[in-house]
């Protein structure tokens, strides 16, 4: 188990960086536009455009550890196999030196586990000089993403890499994640192992798996098989504990946690297929004739609410929670709790004698946190649900049932107006605004017989299409979004990151990787390593050609994401700005 240097070699690093800030001049500390990395180091230092040959034998030289390892091999095959070449190609000069032969990666503590709040850091030095660069790193999740960072790096046949390099990178929050809904379209699993694999590259670290909603239950629970076998949509679109123990490995060797959500006590009409009498108003038409939407059953097509009341509700919701936490090690537990539809709740019989003898809603729904939020915490959980539990203008608990060092709130709603509210109330926030961060928009809406398209009768949207959460988002609007602004310096700390989201009512896998990338690219530099340059300037324009670039690697690597420009316009750096750099 090599460890050299250790904790001495991460803090010379940290200091060396600092002296390169001060000594060298500030166009060096830039990048050169041929050489890109996504996203972006937060210091990338390359004084002179020089590079050298890869050696055929070019090999990684690392400590073992039963995720490192796969990964170092992984990116052994892609450094020595990819060949990739640049749209637009570098120009640099070839150092006589001999050519690279090995990377050495040393690491701090090879034992911490991937959890929240891992040290990601790493330090890159490719000398002049020398058969071998040196990797260094707090934990092996720091090192692969150093790994990434090399191997992107390197490009041509035969194989060079930049030489008299000197990066050291660290995220700027410790949460970057991704939600794929799997309950209303289905996923195969290779599909979901792309789409982390495509995360890892671009440096984000939580998959949040929303694997149930009121449309179908695809999730295999030991304990209660029935849930999956009359709630899914079929016995091939069902997710077995081995396809589960797949991914989560796959996501460890990738250093991508993967956070299951069991969305409760809403959008659960699908677990009435196997416990009819544990929901309410499943299988009823969502918005019936002449009702209101404040009578309304559901949100949208898909109505079931779990009971509160009824004892068995808990019996079930029980083993399936204590199932989901034998099957992913992830520490937090995401309980959903969001978009508690009034009507649903009011359409049972035993609801309507509760609220009868003077009972509220908001107490219902407190009576099902209190029920089932003190048993996720025993299985040593931290529990995330979406803001809806505390901000709801209906239905919302106090926040007496929501400790705060077990309770963190996903915001959606509002934009920094809820993320305010959440870290106000002294709770931990992880930002999925709905405004900058929900990757469906923009597509219309997905009901049938829905006048809103009809412009003669006055209910068109230009500016939304029909979509609630219009217009699309693009890569930029993702890219310029802060989601600490507004924030005092204590109410920033305690958002832990953000999270785009892919809801499936309109997507599945034939157009997964396309509504996913490159606009979570740009999500996760500004998770990574900000959006705004050293003079505190967003640098959107700059960073356009970078994610050209690195849209056109990804395709190459196997993940359909969309193009941002004409290919003119990337062979011609600059030319599509919409006014000339002065």
């Amino acid at each position: 188990m090599r460890n050299c240097k250790g904790k001495k070699s991460i803090l010379f690093q940290a200091i060396f960086s600092l002296c390169l800030t001060l000594i060298l001049p500030t166009q060096t500390l830039a990048f050169h536009s041929s050489i890109n990395v996504w996203p972006k180091p937060r210091l990338f230092s390359w004084p002179k455009p020089l590079a050298t040959h890869l050696s055929p034998s070019f090999t990684i030289d690392s400590p073992y550890h039963p995720h490192l390892t796969p990964a170092v091999n992984r990116y052994i095959r892609l450094i020595t196999t990819e060949h990739h070449h640049p749209l637009v190609k570098p120009t640099v000069n070839i150092s006589n030196s001999a050519p690279l032969q090995t990377l050495s990666i040393t690491i701090t503590d090879l034992t911490t586990p991937l959890q929240h709040g891992v040290n990601e850091t790493y330090a890159l030095t490719i000398s002049e000089t020398g058969p071998t660069a040196y990797l260094s790193a707090a934990t092996a999740w720091g090192a692969m993403r150093g790994l990434e960072t090399f191997s992107q790096l390197v490009w041509g046949k035969p194989t060079v890499v930049p030489v008299g390099v000197y990066v050291w990178d660290s995220p700027l929050f410790s949460y970057r994640g991704l939600m794929l809904d799997t309950s209303r379209n289905y996923y195969e699993v290779e599909d979901i192992l792309r789409t982390i694999e495509a995360m890892s590259a671009n440096k984000l670290n939580v998959f949040h798996w929303h694997v149930t909603d009121s449309h179908s239950f695809p999730l295999m629970v030991p304990s209660e098989p029935e849930l999956a076998a009359k709630g899914s949509y079929g016995p091939d679109m069902i997710y077995s504990p081995a396809d589960v123990a797949k991914i989560v490995q796959f996501g460890l060797e990738h250093g991508v946690r993967i956070l299951p959500e069991i969305d409760s006590p809403g959008h659960t009409g699908s677990w009435a297929e196997a416990y009819p009498e544990i929901v309410t108003c499943a299988n009823m038409f969502w918005w019936p004739a002449e009702s209101s939407w404040d009578d309304r059953f559901a949100s949208e097509p898909g109505t079931g609410h779990l009971n509160p009341l009824h004892p068995k509700t808990y019996q079930v919701l029980k083993n399936v929670i204590r199932d989901v936490a034998n099957l992913f090690p992830e520490t937090f537990y995401h309980g959903g709790a969001d978009e508690i539809v009034p009507g649903c709740w009011k359409a049972d019989p035993t609801i309507q004698s509760f609220l009868s003898k003077n009972g509220t809603l908001s107490q219902l729904l407190e009576t099902f946190v209190n029920s089932t939020l003190p048993y996720i915490i025993s299985l040593n959980r931290t529990v995330v649900y979406w803001e809806d539990v505390l901000l709801d203008a209906t239905v919302k608990v106090d926040s007496s049932f929501l400790p705060k060092e077990h309770t963190i709130l996903q915001t959606w709603n509002n934009g920094e107006n809820n993320t305010k509210k959440i870290v106000q109330a002294g709770y931990r926030a992880i930002v999925s605004s709905s405004e900058y961060y929900y990757l469906d928009c923009g597509h219309g809406d997905f009901t049938g017989n829905n006048s809103i398209y009809d412009m003669k009768t006055g209910g068109g949207n230009n500016g939304t299409g029909g979509s609630w959460c219009g217009p699309f988002k693009t890569w930029q609007i993702i890219y310029n979004y802060d989601i600490t602004d507004g924030l005092s310096e204590d109410e920033a700390k305690l958002v832990l990151g953000g999270e785009v989201a892919l809801w499936s009512e309109q997507a599945d896998p034939t157009v997964l990787d396309s509504r996913i990338w490159p606009r979570t690219s740009a999500m996760a530099e500004t998770l990574w390593s900000g959006n705004r340059d050293k003079t505190g300037k967003k640098r959107y324009a700059e960073a356009t050609d970078r994610l050209n670039e690195w849209r056109y690697r990804m395709v190459s690597r196997g993940i359909k994401a969309e193009p941002i420009q004409p290919l003119w316009c990337v062979r011609n750096p600059g030319m599509c700005n919409t006014v000339h750099d002065i």
